[in-house]
């Protein structure tokens, strides 16, 4: 009986020697991987070149990037391209295209403007986003994007997008406005925003001129939504009073107030009258706008700084056309992923702003430009036009 009791002592022994060793091992193994501490942090990564401001050459370009819709990668097909172009033609197709305008026209800013990525073609969301704005990031470039209406169709809901997009490396997107934004609004002005990526940057002066702590050019960033009902009718989304609002306020607290450029997806119910009008590029398609018409063009105009606005939304329109003394400008569609016409080139806009000059230097913005590129083999230029000039 002894003996048994001594081998049962030993068995256990021997047992719980296994245990503290396996918990050692495991320890050793993954403690770095629960332990807060025990492994590198990821940081954001920002842009050298922020905060935004012009180039000691008196520029501040920016390129527009609309309707990327992009899916996943090289499984992508490429819709309503030439039957030449079909077999070897995916999103890695976009992908060149976005490296290829970065490389030649050296922009200051990135500017993606909705359906960056076609949700209901995108496995995971935040892969898509990660390769649709991969160019981007490669490039250290600072950049900023807004939602169109399908980039939330994939696994991620639209707060969750914004969030995302806004942590990733040389963005300067916000999910909403920040805490300086609501300081400067009139008291009693309320503070819940509809949407997700209603934003103002500022691009100051030149480096070394007497502006070069001044906000002299104003970038307003809206979420023009996705998809409502309206009477049982379905229809687009629209920019609300909240957002618009918090526009005119951010716009009012400027002393003096610089030019402004707005970016939405969506374009407004008024974009339609420029069909009777003279514009600069292609109309091909019909204005697909909410049947909702909230008073943007009244807001813009009652503000008196906003001179151009770029949309997207509508892949086979590409112009500019004024109305009440603002430019509306397509971006025409860069994507591949997304629809277009075979045989019409996908394309980016490229907007410049100058300043001018005086007795001490640079002075504020004194005018703005833009034209388009072809992705073609020459990356094309076609319709330069001035937007608005001091």
């Amino acid at each position: 009986m002894e003996s048994s009791t001594a081998a049962n002592w030993k068995h256990s022994f021997l047992y719980l020697g296994f245990l503290y060793s396996l918990l050692c091992f495991l320890h050793n193994q993954i403690s770095h991987n629960l332990l807060i501490g025990h492994r590198p942090v990821r940081v954001k990564k920002t842009s050298p070149d922020l905060p935004l401001r012009f180039r000691s050459d008196g520029t501040f370009k920016i390129l527009q990037v609309a309707d990327m819709h992009y899916g996943n990668g090289a499984l992508t097909r490429c819709r309503d391209v030439l039957d030449s172009e079909f077999e070897h033609c995916s999103d890695l197709n976009t992908s060149r295209f976005l490296k290829r305008m970065i490389e030649a026209e050296k922009p200051d800013f990135i500017a993606f403007t909705g359906d960056n990525i076609f949700g209901s073609s995108s496995v995971d969301a935040a892969e898509s986003l990660l390769r649709a704005f991969g160019p981007a990031i490669e490039s250290g470039l600072p950049w900023a994007a807004i939602l169109g209406n399908h980039d939330q169709e994939s696994t991620m809901n639209r707060e969750e997008l914004m969030s995302f997009i806004s942590l990733m490396d040389y963005s300067v997107s916000q999910i909403n406005p920040s805490a300086e934004d609501f300081s400067n609004l009139a008291r009693g002005s309320r503070k819940k925003i509809d949407g997700f990526g209603n934003y103002d940057l500022r691009v100051y002066g030149a480096p070394g001129s007497h502006l070069a702590n001044s906000s002299i050019l104003n970038l307003f960033f809206l979420d023009s939504g996705d998809r409502e009902t309206v009477q049982g009718v379905r229809t687009y989304g629209w920019i609300k009073e909240s957002q618009l609002d918090w526009l005119h306020s951010i716009s009012e607290g400027y002393q003096d107030k610089p030019p402004a450029l707005a970016f939405f997806h969506i374009p407004i119910p008024e974009v339609r009258q420029l069909w009777y009008k003279k514009i600069v590029g292609q109309f091909q398609e019909a204005v697909a706008c909410s049947s909702v018409n909230s008073g943007v063009l009244q807001t813009l105009v009652s503000m008196r700084d906003v001179k151009a606005v770029f949309m997207g939304h509508d892949h086979n329109n590409d112009f500019c056309g004024d109305l009440e003394n603002i430019w509306f400008c397509y971006g025409g569609g860069f994507g591949y992923h997304g629809y277009g016409k075979a045989g019409w080139r996908r394309r980016a806009r490229v907007i410049l702003a100058e300043l001018g000059k005086g007795e001490k230097g640079w002075t504020g913005v004194e005018r703005i430009k833009t034209w388009k590129c072809l992705d073609d083999d020459k990356l094309s230029k076609i319709d330069e036009q001035l937007l608005w000039e001091y």
